[in-house]
C-alpha cells in the first residue's frame, strides 16, 4: 500500500457476485499498484453471501469496505450510496463481474488529474481500440438500439452512454446527487442528464470481457428499467414514472377483471355478483404482484408473511379507492350534471391517485 492521502474510491455495486469479490480485489491491487485507493462493495443483501466475502477480505485489507443494503435494490441507487460514502477526491464505478478492464483505471485517474477542466473519464467500447468482446450479433444490435434511444435525452455526443465503467470527480458527483433519479442500471446516463451544466469528459477505449464467474443480470426487467429511466428523464417532472407504471398495470388489471367476469358469469353460469367478486379479487391480486415485481422492484416485498400482509393492505387500499371512484363519478354525473364519460374518467383518476399514494406509503413504504 502506498503512503499518502487517499486518491481514489472504486465503487462496486454487487448482487450475487461472491466468487468474483476476491478476484476483483486482486486485480485492483495489481492495476493500482503505487496508488492510494479503496474499494467499496455496495451489496443488495445477496443471498450468496457476497457482502460476507467482502468483509472477509476487509478484515485483513483496510482498503476493502462494505455497504450491505437491506430492503433496497438497484444498481444506480447502490452506486449513488457508494459514491457518497468516500472521502476520496475521485470515484470510479466498475461492475463486480470482472467484465470491465480494471487496468484502465490508472489512465482514467491520470486524465482527470492532468486536466482540471475534465469532470469524467469514461471507458468506452465504441471508440478506436475498444470492443464488445464475444458479444453475439443480437446483443450488439440491442446495445446499438439502446444507445440511439439514450441520445434522445443526452446533451452531448457520447459514443457509449450505456457504459457502466467510468471515473468522476467526487465533488462533481456530490453536487449532482440530489438531482439523480437512481432508477435502473445506467448510472452514467443519469449523471449526464441530471447535471445542471454540460460535463466535460474524455472517452478511453477498453474491450468488454466475457464473464467467468456467476450469472448475468441482464434480463427483460433490466431492459424495462432502462426505458423507465429514459422516460423519467424526459417526462418524469410532469408525471412521475412510478405513477405511470402503477396506472398502466391498473389498466391491465381492468382487462383481467373483465376476462374473469366473462369466464365466471357467462361461461360457468355463476351469478353476476359472484363473478364480480371473483373478478375483483383476481384483478387485485394480479395488480399487487405485478406492481411488486415492477413498479416497486427496488423495495419489493419478499417472504410469505410480507407478501400476505402486503396483499391484504393493497386490497383494502384499492377497495376504498373503488368506493371513491364510484362516489366521485356519481356526484359529478347526478349532482353536477356532467356527461357520463368525463364523470367516469374523473372517478377513475381519483381512485388511481388514491391507490397509488396509499399503496406507496402503507404497502411498499412501511418496510
Amino acid at each position: 500500500m502506498s503512503a499518502g492521502p487517499l486518491e481514489l474510491a472504486v465503487v462496486v455495486p454487487t448482487f450475487n457476485e461472491r466468487a468474483n469479490v476476491p478476484l476483483l480485489v486482486a486485480a485492483l491491487d495489481r492495476a493500482l499498484a503505487g496508488r492510494r485507493w479503496e474499494a467499496i462493495f455496495v451489496d443488495d443483501n445477496s443471498p450468496d453471501g457476497t457482502a460476507d466475502a467482502a468483509r472477509d477480505l476487509g478484515r485483513t485489507d483496510p482498503r476493502v469496505r462494505v455497504i450491505q443494503r437491506i430492503g433496497r435494490r438497484g444498481l444506480s441507487s447502490a452506486t449513488i450510496e457508494g459514491m457518497c460514502a468516500t472521502a476520496a477526491p475521485y470515484v470510479a464505478v466498475i461492475d463486480g463481474d470482472m467484465q470491465h478492464d480494471e487496468t484502465l483505471l490508472p489512465r482514467m485517474l491520470d486524465a482527470l488529474k492532468g486536466d482540471a477542466a475534465l469532470d469524467l473519464a469514461i471507458g468506452s467500447r465504441f471508440v478506436d481500440g475498444g470492443g464488445t468482446g464475444e458479444w453475439d450479433r443480437d446483443r450488439v444490435a440491442k446495445s446499438a438500439f439502446a444507445t440511439r434511444l439514450s441520445r434522445q435525452v443526452l446533451k452531448v455526443d457520447l459514443s457509449d452512454p450505456m457504459s457502466g465503467f467510468f471515473m468522476i470527480r467526487a465533488d462533481v458527483v456530490r453536487g449532482i446527487v440530489p438531482h439523480l433519479s437512481g432508477i435502473g442500471f445506467k448510472i452514467l446516463l443519469d449523471i449526464m442528464t441530471a447535471s445542471p451544466r454540460t460535463l466535460a469528459f474524455v472517452e478511453l477505449p477498453y474491450v468488454f470481457r466475457t464473464r467467468q464467474e456467476g450469472e448475468s443480470k441482464l434480463d427483460h426487467v433490466v431492459a424495462m428499467e432502462y426505458l423507465i429511466a429514459l422516460y423519467d428523464r424526459m417526462f418524469g417532472r410532469v408525471v412521475p414514472v412510478r405513477f405511470v407504471m402503477f396506472s398502466g398495470i391498473g389498466a391491465l388489471g381492468a382487462g383481467v377483471h373483465f376476462a374473469v367476469l366473462w369466464l365466471v358469469f357467462r361461461q360457468l353460469g355463476a351469478s353476476f355478483l359472484t363473478g364480480t367478486i371473483a373478478a375483483t379479487l383476481v384483478a387485485m391480486t394480479f395488480n399487487f404482484f405485478l406492481n411488486n415485481a415492477l413498479t416497486y422492484r427496488d423495495t419489493r416485498l419478499r417472504g410469505f408473511r410480507k407478501l400476505l400482509d402486503g396483499w391484504v393492505g393493497f386490497c383494502l387500499v384499492c377497495s376504498v379507492g373503488a368506493i371513491a371512484n364510484v362516489g366521485v363519478a356519481a356526484f359529478l354525473h347526478d349532482v353536477q350534471q356532467a356527461r357520463w364519460m368525463p364523470a367516469a374518467l374523473a372517478g377513475i383518476l381519483v381512485a388511481a391517485v388514491w391507490n397509488f399514494a396509499l399503496s406507496s406509503r402503507f404497502v411498499w413504504g412501511r418496510y
